[in-house]
C-alpha cells in the first residue's frame, strides 16, 4: 500500500469485540482520530465518546459526514440488519460491514438456510414455522433431540438445544410467547448435529475471501459445558483439532456463500462468521453471523499481523488481497469474567479493581465488555459479560496459565468465570 494518509474512524458498539477492534484499529499508522458510539469504560483512553443511536442509519450517516469520517466500522449485528452500512455508503463514506440485504445472513435464519441450500452448503435439515400449533405438531412428529431457534436477532440467546421432545416443545412455547420479541415470530426447527464446534471468521470484499484464524468458543455458563447458553464464556485460537482438510472445506463453504450472494445481486462486504459443527460427515454450518464474533475477536485480532484500517478499506472498495493478512504462530486464550447470575438476572454497578495489575503482565490484554466509568473515573460493572482477559504466548499452556493468573488479579463483587476454558484443546477429540 503506497498511501499513508490517516482517516478518522467512527466505531459503533460497546462490547468486548468492539474494544478489541478499537485496539487493533488504533495500532494502524493510518488511524487518525477514532470516535466510538457508545463504547464502554475501557475504550475512552483510545477513542472519543459520541452520543449517537447506532441503530439509526440516517443519524449515523449524518454524523459521519458532518465530522469528516473516512471509515465507519460497525461492530454489532443490530445496526447491520437495520441498514446502517447502506446509509453510510450512500453518503459516500467507506464502511466496514455488510449492507442490510447481506446482513440477513444473520438477521434471518430462514434467509440464511435458503442461501445455503442454493449454494449447496452442508447444514442441518430444517423447517420454518410461523404458527405455534403446526410447529409443535412437527416437533412431536420428529421427536428429540432437536434444535429450536427464534428466526431473528436474539443476542445469541434464541437457540434451544433440546435433548428431549418435552424440552423442544417448551422451546417452541418460549419462542412464540414473545420472550424474544419479533425475533420469535418465525421459528426454525432443525436436526441436531453431533461433533465439536469451531468458528471461522473471514474478511471479504464480495469477491475475494480471506479466512482468519480458527477459534473455539465455550457457550455454556458452567464448567463441563453445563448450564444455560450464553453469549460466550471464553475462547482460544487456533483450534488444533481442526484438520487441514476440514479447514479447507470450511473456507470453501464461506467462499461459496459469498459467490452465491453475488450471483443473486448481493455484494457481501465485511466479516462473514461461520459457526461450524465438525461432524463425522465433515464440517456443517450451524449458523452464519454478519460480523466479528464475540468473544472470538478477542483472540483472533491479537494474533493477526495486519493494518486493520487498510484491510477494512480494502473490504469496502473491492481490493482485498490475501497478502495483507498474516498470522503469528502464537496462541491466544481469553477468559470471560461475568456478573453472578449471568445469563439470567444480575446486579450492575460493582466496583472493579486490579485491571491495571492484570494489564501490566507481559502478554495480557484486558478487553472491557460490560463496564462503565463513574464520575470519579472508577470502572464499574455494567453488563453480564464484564471483561475479556486475553493472554497471548508461544504455547497454548503458557497462554492459558497466563490468562487465569491475570483473572486472579481482577476483583469485583460477584465475579464469576469458568475454570475449564481451553481444556478441550488439550484433550483433543
Amino acid at each position: 500500500m503506497g498511501t499513508c494518509e490517516t482517516v478518522d474512524i467512527l466505531l459503533l458498539g460497546a462490547g468486548g469485540r468492539e474494544h478489541a477492534l478499537l485496539c487493533k484499529l488504533a495500532e494502524s499508522p493510518r488511524a487518525g482520530k477514532i470516535y466510538v458510539a457508545p463504547g464502554n469504560g475501557g475504550m475512552y483512553d483510545l477513542a472519543t465518546k459520541v452520543e449517537l443511536n447506532d441503530e439509526d442509519p440516517v443519524a449515523v450517516a449524518k454524523w459521519a459526514r458532518e465530522n469528516g469520517i473516512g471509515l465507519v466500522v460497525i461492530g454489532p449485528e443490530a445496526p447491520l440488519v437495520a441498514g446502517v452500512a447502506d446509509a453510510v455508503r450512500a453518503a459516500g463514506i467507506p464502511c466496514f460491514g455488510p449492507n442490510g440485504q447481506a446482513a440477513q445472513m444473520e438477521g434471518s435464519k430462514k434467509f440464511a438456510k435458503q442461501v445455503m441450500s442454493r449454494a449447496g452448503v452442508p447444514t442441518a435439515a430444517y423447517r420454518s414455522f410461523t404458527d405455534e400449533a403446526a410447529c409443535a405438531a412437527y416437533v412431536k412428529q420428529v421427536g428429540g433431540p432437536i434444535v429450536v431457534k427464534a428466526d431473528g436477532l436474539a443476542a445469541g440467546k434464541g437457540v434451544i438445544v433440546a435433548k428431549t421432545t418435552e424440552e423442544a416443545l417448551e422451546g417452541v412455547r418460549e419462542c412464540f410467547s414473545g420472550v424474544f420479541g419479533d425475533a420469535g415470530a418465525t421459528v426454525v426447527v432443525e436436526e441436531m448435529m453431533e461433533g465439536p464446534e469451531c468458528s471461522l471468521l473471514a474478511l471479504t470484499d464480495g469477491k475475494t475471501l480471506v479466512p482468519l484464524a480458527t477459534s473455539q468458543d465455550h457457550k455454556r455458563a458452567l464448567d463441563g459445558d453445563l448450564g444455560p447458553n450464553t453469549g460466550g464464556m471464553g475462547v482460544y485460537s487456533p483450534v488444533p483439532m481442526v484438520t487441514d482438510e476440514e479447514l479447507e472445506t470450511m473456507i470453501d463453504i464461506e467462499k461459496r456463500v459469498v459467490a452465491e450472494l453475488a450471483a443473486e445481486g448481493i455484494t457481501y462486504s465485511g466479516c462473514l462468521y461461520g459457526g461450524f459443527m465438525l461432524t463425522k460427515d465433515g464440517p456443517k454450518v450451524l449458523e452464519f453471523n454478519a460480523r466479528f464474533g464475540d468473544p472470538e475477536t478477542q483472540v483472533v485480532l491479537p494474533r493477526m499481523k495486519a493494518d486493520l484500517v487498510d484491510v477494512f478499506l480494502a473490504c469496502d472498495n473491492g481490493t482485498l488481497d490475501p497478502k495483507d493478512v498474516r498470522w503469528g504462530d502464537d496462541w491466544a486464550v481469553s477468559v470471560v469474567l461475568t456478573s453472578a447470575g449471568y445469563p439470567g438476572s444480575y446486579e450492575k454497578g460493582k466496583v472493579i479493581s486490579g485491571i491495571d495489575d492484570a494489564r501490566a503482565m507481559d502478554g495480557v490484554t484486558v478487553y472491557h465488555a460490560g463496564t462503565r466509568l463513574d464520575d470519579e473515573g472508577c470502572v464499574l460493572t455494567n453488563g453480564g459479560r464484564v471483561l475479556d482477559v486475553t493472554a497471548v504466548a508461544p504455547t497454548f499452556e503458557e497462554a492459558r496459565n497466563l490468562a487465569y493468573a491475570a483473572c486472579e488479579k481482577i476483583d469485583f463483587d460477584g465475579k464469576t468465570y469458568r475454570s475449564d476454558i481451553g481444556l478441550r484443546c488439550i484433550q483433543g477429540r
